[in-house]
């Protein structure tokens, strides 16, 4: 059954424009067709297609179900923009998919990229959600500084993922699911060695994901991985 992302389904019984589009001219549903529909807020539903329009396309509800999670564990990834745009989308898309719950693109001082195209980015979020049959659809927040991203941060678990030769913990073996957690991940050229300390003063911990030295986009899939098989 084909799974189709309307925020607003409750209130308006009716796909949004592009979904719409892809519902009736790429896939040729018509009416009476039974459709999968996530509002990305932990509801699934099954609809019948009512109405088949490419701008507008009227369902009726057949089955609903809730996916209750639990808020505080929360998993966030903080990760500095790739030089490389399409290795950032290529993480969000996957981090997506194996179950992060927040990304916040953060800007560092060896940061090569210092933008993110915001609309695109959310539109490969929306797309793994629905590819991984996911009833939540992660919070992407727009690029902030590492110094704002410090001040903002209130998860209960804080952890920043560098390479220096400085005592680490591995992340497996420091993070535990029953408290929400952020991991920090740098650019291309790690955190500087100033970012490392000020970290430290808002009550982040050096963790290592492993012995080998990865790419930003492979450490943040890495983090994310640990995080989300100790939370089965």
């Amino acid at each position: 059954m084909h799974l189709f992302y309307a925020p607003d389904i409750l209130n308006s019984l009716c796909l949004p424009e592009e979904e719409s589009l892809h519902c009736t001219k790429v896939l040729r549903l018509g009416l009476g067709t039974l459709i999968a529909v996530s509002d990305g807020k932990g509801t699934h539903f099954v609809m019948r297609i009512v109405e088949a329009h490419p701008k507008h396309t009227m369902v009726e509800i057949v089955e609903q179900y809730y996916e209750t999670r639990e808020e505080t564990t929360l998993t966030h990834i903080a990760i500095a923009p790739t030089k490389n745009k399409e290795r950032l989308e290529w993480f969000a898309e996957k981090a997506t998919e194996l179950g992060v719950d927040i990304i916040t693109p953060v800007v560092c001082h060896f940061s090569e990229r210092r933008s993110i195209a915001f609309e695109r980015l959310e539109k490969i979020v929306i797309a793994a959600m629905k590819q991984s049959q996911r009833a939540y659809l992660p919070k992407l927040n727009p690029a902030i500084t590492f110094t704002e991203l410090l001040k903002e941060s209130t998860e209960k678990q804080r952890f920043i993922a560098h390479c220096y030769e400085e005592e680490r913990v591995l992340l497996q073996d420091i993070y535990t699911p029953d408290k929400d957690a952020i991991v920090l991940i740098g650019p291309e050229g790690d955190f500087s060695q100033e970012e490392i300390t000020a970290s430290f003063s808002y009550g982040f911990q050096p963790v290592s994901l492993g012995k080998n030295r990865l790419r930003t986009e492979t450490a943040g899939i890495a983090a994310c991985h640990i995080m989300q098989l100790k939370r089965l």
